[in-house]
């Protein structure tokens, strides 16, 4: 399956977890620690600067080594949880970022697994990068877990199909480097029997940031 192909017969919610719970080099915790923060992470510290409090419970989807996370804690925000499929990611947090480390709550495992045990409205902001676009179709009802643990917020960023070779011309799936399958979503679309209203859509260059309130 090349960029743009809608179909990935090969690929089952469990191999998608294997993929990402193992992920070495490109793409990896370590990876994604050597880039460090970019726009979204500063679009992520402005809407909350805007529409919540300091004291915010937040927890980051796939939170990989926390370099979102670090910026938020910099800017105050100490109530911080992240949830990473990659076990990796928390070691590497403890080189790179080891007051993040020291000070929020990470747990490590699969978001479809993991949310199902919080109680209802355990978080006041719930986020994702680039993260949602990897659950597979089958298990696109954690997204209404997604609104039932958030109290307040939710906030995606995620690639809609804004690259030139990802999700044009209608296909939902495209093979990312011959690699991995990454499924293209409008999440107001998805969201949109989830009680939850958007507050705010952003296009980028790679991803569209989206802001739900939780009704």
């Amino acid at each position: 399956m090349k960029p743009g192909d809608d179909t990935d017969e090969a690929v089952v919610p469990e191999e998608n977890h294997e993929y990402w719970a193992n992920r070495s080099g490109e793409f990896s915790p370590g990876y994604y620690a050597g880039i460090g923060q970019n726009e979204i992470t500063e679009t992520l510290a402005a809407v909350l600067d805007h529409y919540m409090a300091s004291d915010a419970e937040i927890l980051e989807v796939g939170c990989s080594s926390g370099r979102h996370l670090a910026h938020l804690l910099d800017c105050g925000y100490e109530n911080l949880s992240g949830i990473d499929i990659n076990d990796e990611s928390f070691d590497v947090m403890a080189d790179h970022y080891p007051r993040l480390a020291r000070t929020g709550a990470f747990h490590t495992g699969a978001i479809e697994d993991l949310l199902p045990e919080f109680p209802d409205d355990a978080f006041d902001v719930i986020y994702s990068v680039e993260t949602l676009q990897h659950v597979h179709p089958d298990n696109k009802w954690v997204f209404k877990e997604l609104a039932r643990v958030s109290s307040e917020l939710l906030i995606t960023a995620e690639n809609e199909g804004n690259s030139p070779q990802c999700g044009r011309e209608g296909h939902e799936v495209s093979l990312i480097n011959d690699d991995f399958p990454l499924y293209h979503c409008d999440w107001k679309n998805e969201f949109s029997d989830l009680n939850v209203a958007q507050l705010l859509c952003e296009p980028g260059k790679r991803d569209t940031v989206r802001v739900f309130r939780v009704l």
